[in-house]
């Protein structure tokens, strides 16, 4: 059985439970889709370009494995099922009904259990654990196909994310990524993030505990105060979407240009080395010359870690699809260009302020001889060594700017 995902760190979580339940009734995980005899597929459609990569992946799979069970769920599901009929897929299935995939893969009889559960987990699920804590959104940004897809806001109970935490804890994990479609909005019985950071650090043993994404306005001292605990990582992602004031307002963002500011200073006159990382959409409609000077302003202004550009995707039933759009593909593009450029100018900026010193790695995997692993301020760092580093915190000093991180030397 292999597992692909695609899109966001929910999806991920998602498909790690899923790998999870899979692994513990029995089933052999594989990592190559020509191995398997079934291919399950978490998709996402927040861009075309999403929508593109999954029929990719489906019609690849078909190619390459046409015996395989093929079963299809996530967010496309969601959005238009009707564009996976072509593709010759074999199950399609909810967001709604994805928790229970494998009860029903073998109630349909397409499968069919080993019954010799071994408990065991994926290799490849072994060093950062995702764990989704909450679910939907209902802000309804003008541009964001995320509510129709995912409209009903909910908070796993407290107690189930901290015994979560402490199971994959028990499993080998060193870092726990909790996520949601909107982390910052969890509230369970009187349970805020704050709260239920504080419970997850008070209560378990994690030895590093990351946020996946949070809005400014989310952003408050109390929260803030809890990065006086070194085990929670040193990296923020604030979406910003756009630095213009004009632009946040038809994006129907909750925030002005200020307010982010304002977020990002707190951040950091509380966190040292923090990285703060964000989005931006290029080419919103009606975007002027000036609305996108505006925007570029402000990121080299705020001098983000990492700056992931989209070029404005309109996605059929939100209401920026049908607004008028009146910049060009050939703007859009020469736009999209001069903020990569920005982006990589500032990424490569961040990480050079930290050559010299030593700092504790996360090793993930190995590709020939070259390892590569995270920093707690999510700083990507490559390193040569003879010894198996999979999963090891290793103090690593940074010598040298290499591609999308920084070259190590392993300290120990």
């Amino acid at each position: 059985m292999a597992l692909d995902t695609l899109g966001c760190k929910v999806n991920q979580a998602e498909t790690e439970l899923l790998a999870k339940q899979f692994a513990e009734a029995g089933y052999q995980l594989v990592s190559s889709v020509d191995a398997c005899d079934v291919y399950i597929l978490n998709t996402c459609t927040v861009t075309h370009i999403a929508d593109r990569k999954s029929r990719h992946l489906l019609r690849l799979v078909r190619k390459r494995n046409p015996e395989a069970l093929v079963v299809v769920t996530g967010c496309y599901v969601e959005r238009a099922p009707q564009e996976l009929v072509p593709l010759e897929v074999d199950l399609v299935v909810s967001n709604e009904d994805k928790p229970r995939l494998r009860q029903l893969l073998e109630a349909s009889g397409r499968i069919h259990s080993p019954g010799n559960g071994s408990a065991g987990y994926y290799e490849g699920l072994r060093t950062r654990a995702f764990i989704k804590a909450q679910d939907g959104c209902s802000s309804f940004c003008s541009y964001c196909i995320v509510p129709l897809v995912r409209s009903q806001e909910q908070s796993v109970p407290a107690e189930q994310v901290v015994a979560e935490v402490k199971h994959r804890l028990e499993h080998g994990y060193k870092e726990v990524v909790l996520t949601g479609v909107k982390i910052g909005a969890y509230y369970y019985n009187g349970v805020d993030l704050t709260g239920l950071l504080e419970r997850i650090l008070a209560e378990t043993d994690v030895i590093r505990l990351r946020l996946s994404s949070l809005q400014p306005d989310e952003i408050s001292p109390e929260l803030i105060g809890l990065w006086h605990d070194r085990r929670l990582c040193c990296h923020f992602h604030l979406s910003l979407q756009s630095g213009s004031d004009t632009v946040l307002r038809r994006m129907k963002r909750r925030y002005p240009v200020d307010a982010y500011r304002h977020a990002v200073s707190l951040v950091r006159s509380v966190v040292p080395d923090v990285a703060i990382t964000t989005d931006l959409i290029v080419g919103f409609p009606g975007e002027t010359d000036r609305e996108f000077e505006e925007s570029f302003r402000l990121c080299r202004e705020l001098g983000f870690a990492r700056i992931h550009v989209f070029p404005f995707s309109p996605r059929q039933g939100t209401e920026a699809a049908c607004m008028p759009q009146p910049v060009t593909d050939k703007v859009k593009k020469e736009r999209t260009a001069r903020m990569l450029a920005l982006a990589e100018e500032s990424a490569e900026r961040f990480r050079r302020q930290f050559l010299g010193r030593v700092m504790s790695v996360l090793w993930e995997k190995q590709d020939d001889v070259v390892w590569s692993g995270l920093t707690d301020n999510y700083i990507r760092v490559y390193s040569e060594s003879n010894e198996d580093l999979t999963n090891r915190l290793v103090p690593v000093k940074l010598v040298a700017v290499r591609e999308d991180g920084v070259w190590g030397e392993v300290a120990e």
